[in-house]
């Protein structure tokens, strides 16, 4: 099996040993985002739909590295810290997958690294 390593400065380095995305067999593996500024390294501080905000758009920037978009991500996992924001995440997370949204599954985690609200990972197709 061929693999090939995903990696681009518009989204966050890795905090650990692990690769932003991988591609094999016809698909890229994209890792858990949380909600840091590529720019600055920093977490985005504020409410959850901020943070999801910051979530999806570190997913976009690793996806279109990959020369892929939005559109061809088949299945994602979100974990929220807190089921309660289950509806605004909702909201945030629609805005990127306006028709034909991925499958999905939704969880509520105790904790996510740094103390993020909300992290997402995904699967796209690559062929």
């Amino acid at each position: 099996m061929e693999k090939n390593i995903i990696n681009t400065a518009d989204a966050p380095a890795a905090i650990g040993p692990y690769s932003q995305a991988v591609e094999a067999c016809g698909f890229v593996f994209c890792s858990g985002q949380i909600p840091i500024d590529p720019k600055t390294g920093e977490m985005v501080e504020g409410s959850v739909v901020k943070q999801a905000e910051q979530v999806l758009e570190n997913l976009k920037a690793i996806i279109n590295a990959a020369g892929l978009d939005m559109q061809d991500v088949i299945k994602t996992t979100v974990y929220i810290a807190n089921l309660d924001d289950f509806g605004a995440v909702n909201e945030v997370y629609a805005r990127y997958f306006p028709a034909n949204p991925p499958a999905r599954a939704c969880v509520e985690v105790s904790r996510l690294p740094k103390g993020a609200l909300v992290e997402i990972d995904a699967i796209v197709c690559a062929s």
